[in-house]
């Protein structure tokens, strides 16, 4: 199973989203540290909204998927962007 997949399947049932994305952007970041050619699954973007977050600071959510992608985050997923709003709440995307 790709680290993507694992991902998403992990913050569905965590967090019962009503919008989910989770992004590979490893490959926008080829060359940033040496040898590292952008392949593979080490950058990843989540863009999640969630009944979950209402009432959460911004900092509380993004623990609160760190906490859901631990296992990920240990087993070499590098850098983690992570845009979570509740329901209602505006998005950039």
């Amino acid at each position: 199973m790709s680290m993507k997949t694992s991902i998403a399947g992990k913050l569905e049932a965590a967090f019962s989203p009503e919008r989910l994305e989770v992004i590979n952007e490893s490959h926008l970041h080829a060359g940033h540290q040496p040898g590292f050619d952008g392949e593979g699954e080490t950058h990843m973007r989540i863009r999640i909204v969630s009944a979950a977050f209402s009432g959460m600071s911004r900092v509380a959510r993004h623990r609160a998927i760190n906490e859901a992608v631990k296992a990920e985050l240990d087993a070499g997923l590098h850098a983690l962007a992570v845009e979570a709003a509740a329901p209602g709440e505006p998005t950039r995307w």
